[in-house]
């Protein structure tokens, strides 16, 4: 059950925005295995300025169509599985006309533990989920 957090520069149009959502989604999907119903995303928009993304000293420079994604999931998959998902993301926002040195990806790991769906329970502790299976194909 990942939580995406998506952040662009404001310019985009719903559509485009609805589809940068969907090919990550998408991308998750095919890599992890997820069940489609797990999308839980957050797409916020930011004013000239408002998002810094230099190249961490790799040699190359960012446009202004830069998307800046947080993966928030529970701890376990592989490094390879991780590797395989930035991969399929990068490809899905290629189709979308979004560069490979625009696809920024920052990707946090938790505990089944540090989820709440709503209620103020956490579902996976109390048994109202069942704590998923770590999808992924390496």
């Amino acid at each position: 059950m990942p939580l995406v957090r998506i952040d662009v520069h404001s310019g985009r149009s719903q559509d485009e925005l609805n589809s940068l959502s969907r090919g990550i989604h998408d991308a998750i999907l095919a890599e992890y295995g997820i069940p489609e119903r797990d999308y839980f995303h957050i797409v916020t928009e930011h004013a000239p300025g408002q998002i810094v993304a230099q190249d961490a000293g790799l040699g190359f420079e960012r446009t202004r169509d830069v998307v800046m994604i947080q993966i928030f999931t529970q701890a376990g998959r592989s490094q390879g599985a991780k590797q395989s998902l930035f991969a399929a993301v990068a490809e899905k926002l290629a189709a979308l006309g979004v560069a490979g040195e625009d696809v920024f990806i920052g990707y946090v790991e938790n505990t089944a533990g540090d989820w709440s769906f709503g209620f103020g329970r956490a579902q996976y502790v109390t048994g109202e989920l069942a704590v998923p299976k770590k999808y992924g194909r390496k």
